[in-house]
């Protein structure tokens, strides 16, 4: 998760355990907007076979308990924001049905893009075993699926609009929301945890570090001259953090839980 860094360094702030294991978050956003109930990622889900699960030891609530616990039903939502493929992201997006994989929200559309998707189908060696097709072919087959245009800002509907990162891997959706008189950047995993604001701590994941590298100092830059909220998916431990300008470069300033605006 933190690529060259020692573990002696990111040990400090993320301590695995006796196997060498760190405990991470699959954070997801849920945003109401008019007539709209918009979810952005669907983590893990539950799909896969035990041998699967043994590799990441899933614990906490799932998504539908958590949806379920805010009183909504998997039929309320409209439409599902997939930042990228990987499984960790669209796992949740399908569920098994006696012998068929079917959309987890039958009502709702499903958005990608079109570079993110053909890289998804067509996957290097080295990222192949993240793009699972049990958890991206039945997204296209059920016809939920729509592509967004890949641009540096695309509009999806009122106070959302998203934005795009190929680092990590390509063309990975990243939704910014205006809320409260804040701006809510939603940062995937470009900044997975607040151990990552430092920029040489890059995941090995990713497929271009270096272009993570120039992605995370524009986005954080932005993030710091705007005051915006950031999102963390994946901190085990805070939702929200803004940032600040100290003498060894852009760090952590203050975190919070989203409900605390």
């Amino acid at each position: 998760m933190f690529g060259v860094v020692p573990k002696s360094i990111w040990e400090r702030t993320n301590p695995p355990d006796e196997n060498n294991l760190c405990t991470w978050a699959a954070r997801l956003l849920l945003i109401e907007i008019d007539d709209r109930l918009i979810l952005v990622d669907t983590g893990l889900g539950d799909k896969q076979d035990q041998k699967f699960f043994g590799h990441y030891h899933p614990h906490g609530t799932s998504l539908l308990a958590s949806l379920a616990s805010h009183g909504f039903h998997p039929d309320d939502i409209t439409d599902v924001i997939l930042t990228h493929l990987h499984f960790d992201h669209v796992g949740g997006a399908i569920k098994q049905s006696g012998d068929q994989l079917i959309p987890t929200f039958k009502n709702a559309i499903y958005w990608s893009n079109k570079r993110h998707w053909h890289w998804a189908n067509h996957p290097n060696a080295r990222e192949k075993a993240s793009f699972l097709k049990e958890n991206i072919a039945p997204i296209e087959a059920s016809g939920q699926l729509k592509f967004m245009k890949v641009e540096d800002r695309v509009s999806f509907m009122n106070d959302i609009s998203i934005r795009f990162a190929y680092g990590h891997t390509d063309a990975m959706m990243l939704p910014q929301i205006s809320y409260k008189g804040k701006t809510i950047l939603y940062m995937a995993d470009l900044l997975p945890s607040v151990g990552h604001i430092p920029l040489p701590y890059v995941m090995a994941y990713d497929m271009f570090p270096l272009q993570t590298l120039e992605e995370k100092s524009q986005y954080l830059t932005e993030a710091l001259a705007n005051e915006y909220v950031l999102f963390l998916e994946h901190d085990p431990i805070h939702e929200c953090c803004t940032l600040k300008q100290t003498e060894r470069g852009i760090r952590l300033d203050q975190v919070f839980k989203l409900s605390d605006l």
